[in-house]
């Protein structure tokens, strides 16, 4: 992870979860985080609850780099005009981004039958097409830069290999795209004779807010049965990171043990 101290890192989707937990592992590697969320209030306060929470659980890894700085900003990635507005502030105040972190997901019931357009739209928006200009924005910054070793990590999710249940095809279908667009993004990087590197992360049940969107689910029943905690995800991003210039690591799916 030496490579990377100094550099600058874009985590979306940063305000909870996976995104905090991201943004404080790579922070206290030495990387300067641009952390982004609809509730930019909330950064600032989940990074450091999720550095918290890693060592109470005896999680926490020290890291002997200077800790790199910590930039706050709003952006709904489901608004190009954000994203947009957002790269032109990281060109013009840091240059520009070196690792990508495409972590803001939405999830809700909708399955094939019984939910309306907007409910499909708008997973679609954040999942699938707000990852995908964010990546395209990132990698375009980067080659007018000269920048030939970025690294950019979707996170995905288990859904993406398997419909888990009727009520979340859409979910599903959407993180499922996102492996194809890993894919996609691998192959254009051989195309353009790039050192640069795409991973995908497909972790099952975490802890986090994402299912408080779930209406009907009795939260404290489900965090019965086995599951990560953000910083597990966290880790496996570290890694992909910390191989050498040679070393790609396409995609890992990251269970909990005892998952049904």
């Amino acid at each position: 992870m030496e490579r990377w101290s100094g550099r600058v890192a874009l985590v979306t989707g940063a305000s909870s979860g996976i995104g905090a937990a991201v943004a404080y592992q790579l922070q206290d590697h030495g990387v300067h985080i641009v952390a982004v969320a609809r509730r930019v209030d909330k950064i600032e306060e989940a990074v450091a609850k999720a550095r918290t929470d890693a060592k109470t659980r005896g999680r926490y890894h020290e890291s002997k780099a200077k800790p790199g700085k910590l930039y706050a900003k709003k952006c709904d990635v489901s608004k190009e005009e954000d994203i947009l507005a957002l790269f032109k502030w990281i060109k013009e105040t840091l240059g520009g981004v070196d690792i990508l972190i495409n972590n803001a997901g939405l999830v809700k019931m909708a399955g094939t039958t019984n939910a309306s357009t907007e409910d499909w739209k708008i997973q679609l928006d954040v999942n699938v097409l707000g990852l995908s200009i964010c990546t395209r924005e990132a990698v375009q910054n980067m080659r007018a830069r000269g920048v030939d070793d970025g690294h950019i990590i979707h996170i995905s999710s288990t859904a993406g290999h398997e419909v888990l249940t009727c009520h979340i095809a859409m979910y599903c279908a959407a993180k499922s795209a996102v492996r194809a667009l890993t894919e996609g993004l691998r192959k254009d990087f051989v195309e353009h004779k790039s050192n640069m590197k795409v991973t995908c992360l497909c972790p099952g049940l975490t802890r986090t807010e994402l299912a408080n969107n779930f209406p009907n689910i009795n939260i404290e029943e489900l965090y019965k049965l086995p599951y990560l905690n953000p910083e597990d995800v966290g880790d496996a991003v570290l890694y992909a990171l910390g191989t050498p210039p040679h070393v790609q690591i396409h995609e890992i799916i990251i269970k909990p043990v005892g998952e049904q």
